[in-house]
């Protein structure tokens, strides 16, 4: 039977255009998609938009436009962006889907129904900008601490979602469940957070209309995070046959700043629905600016298209993974994305390319047992993969790269003309395209067609076909 795999991004609010940090999250959802494709499973890819709430109706106000309008123009440029980062996802989700909207209603009432939500009085502080609550002794100065603008203290009629009456479940799971929460240096932060104990959830408002009614009091309408977190479920067509051939979700990818929500408020909702839970929501880190979060409402942004412009799709994807830990923070330079461009794309695998089929030109190849290969551990990348080491795995592939680089300087085949250095050399240039696909598709995809492979992991085993191998095409132009 064929494993499946199912992973999301968050959904992105298109209040601007995309930028670094929604490129972040969607490359390694994109990664880990390809990945799990080349291992030959069956692989659903949702990423999408989050169009309700209170700050996509302020941004659409400060453009003078009517709010459904404003997200329609603004939806094309993240796929436009999407496609230009040679991104392939499976469903594009909007929370303005009538299929979605009408889930988030059906939800609501079967929590309503349970005795799960309740009428009462909200008095708090909201950040709009992070569409969250947050108590005085979480605020800096009356600021959030995440964007440091002045919150705004609301006291309103609203709905409330018993979150208090799930803290047992929730800590017996993570505790059943040690991988849910990850990294795991992020797990004892969400448990001592449950432990201290949950206050029930504010899940509606009356003083906007950009949403979805609640089925049981149209004048108010839905918290807009209890509205996205349903689109993991909507997007695949909850409860058809789509949703039971892939959730749970094998991984929820987000950056730090709402694991709260996906790791307590999301399985509360889906445990009181009476759904299973997914099996991982793994928090990435900040992309920053001089150690301050990229963020479009601090002027501190680097645009998808920016990006791009500087090294080019395949070395942006490459950077953003090779760069920085995985869940770690990582600071935005140019200068460190051109120096990894031309250092380790350019010299290393472009000057591999390069070399090995203009020699395979001009001296032939012949078949031989490839033992160079067994300097490169495999299984080692394998395990790396399932615990989201992008840039371990990049060092390993690299190292195996400069291996190969020196084995070319060391057995000199322009000299000697053995042709049988040549094949260790090509079927090694086959693993490394295959393993790098996930990351750099169209060059790996360049290198496929160079010497002849197909991009599969099967193919790893097998031994390279010697066909025509003519000198290859500069794979990275070096930047000045």
């Amino acid at each position: 039977m064929v494993k499946k795999f199912y992973v999301t991004t968050p959904i992105y609010y298109p209040n601007d255009i995309p930028h670094i940090g929604h490129a972040y999250t969607t490359i390694a959802a994109d990664v880990l998609a390809r990945w799990n494709k080349i291992l030959g499973r069956d692989v659903f890819f949702l990423t999408g938009t989050d169009e309700h709430g209170k700050k996509i109706e302020s941004a659409a106000k400060k453009k003078r436009k009517n709010v459904k309008e404003f997200v329609d123009e603004l939806i094309p440029k993240f796929k436009e962006s999407w496609k230009k980062l040679d991104i392939e996802y499976d469903k594009f989700i909007r929370t303005t889907d009538k299929t979605h909207e009408e889930l988030v209603r059906k939800i609501l009432q079967r929590v309503f129904d349970k005795g799960d939500i309740y009428k009462g009085e909200y008095e708090g502080y909201y950040c709009t900008e992070c569409e969250a609550y947050y108590t005085e002794k979480d605020l800096e100065n009356y600021c959030c601490p995440i964007h440091k603008i002045k919150v705004e203290k609301l006291k309103e009629e609203s709905y409330f979602f018993r979150l208090s009456k799930y803290q047992k479940e929730l800590l017996n799971f993570y505790r059943k469940n040690e991988e849910f929460i990850s990294p795991k240096f992020h797990r004892q932060e969400i448990l001592n957070r449950v432990e201290e104990g949950l206050n029930d959830l504010s899940i509606s408002r009356t003083n906007f209309d950009w949403g979805i009614k609640l089925p049981f009091d149209d004048k108010h309408v839905c918290y807009v995070w209890f509205d996205a977190l349903t689109n993991y479920i909507s997007g695949i067509d909850y409860p058809k046959a789509k949703f039971k051939k892939y959730w749970p979700a094998d991984v929820h990818l987000i950056g730090k700043d709402i694991l709260w929500f996906h790791a307590v408020i999301w399985p509360a909702i889906l445990i009181s629905s009476g759904i299973e839970l997914p099996k991982k929501v793994f928090a990435h880190g900040w992309w920053t600016f001089d150690k301050e979060k990229i963020s479009k409402s601090r002027g501190r942004v680097i645009n998808v298209d920016e990006l791009i412009s500087i090294v080019g799709v395949d070395s942006a994807r490459y950077f953003l993974l090779r760069a920085t830990p995985f869940g770690q923070d990582g600071d935005f330079s140019e200068g460190a994305l051109i120096e990894r461009h031309n250092n380790e794309l350019a010299n290393k695998l472009g000057n591999l390319i390069s070399r090995v089929s203009s020699l395979i030109e001009k001296n032939g190849i012949k078949k031989t047992e490839n033992k160079l290969l067994k300097k490169l551990n495999i299984k080692r990348i394998e395990n790396l993969f399932e615990s989201y080491e992008f840039d371990k795995i990049l060092n390993e592939i690299f190292s195996f790269i400069d291996v190969c680089n020196e084995y070319v300087q060391s057995k000199k085949p322009w000299e000697t003309k053995d042709s049988r250095v040549l094949y260790e050399l090509s079927d090694s240039i086959k693993v490394i395209g295959i393993l790098l696909y996930p990351f750099i598709p169209s060059t790996s995809e360049k290198i496929s067609k160079q010497f002849g492979f197909k991009i599969d992991f099967k193919e790893i085993e097998k031994p390279l076909k010697i066909g025509k191998i003519k000198k290859a095409e500069i794979l990275f132009n070096k930047i000045k």
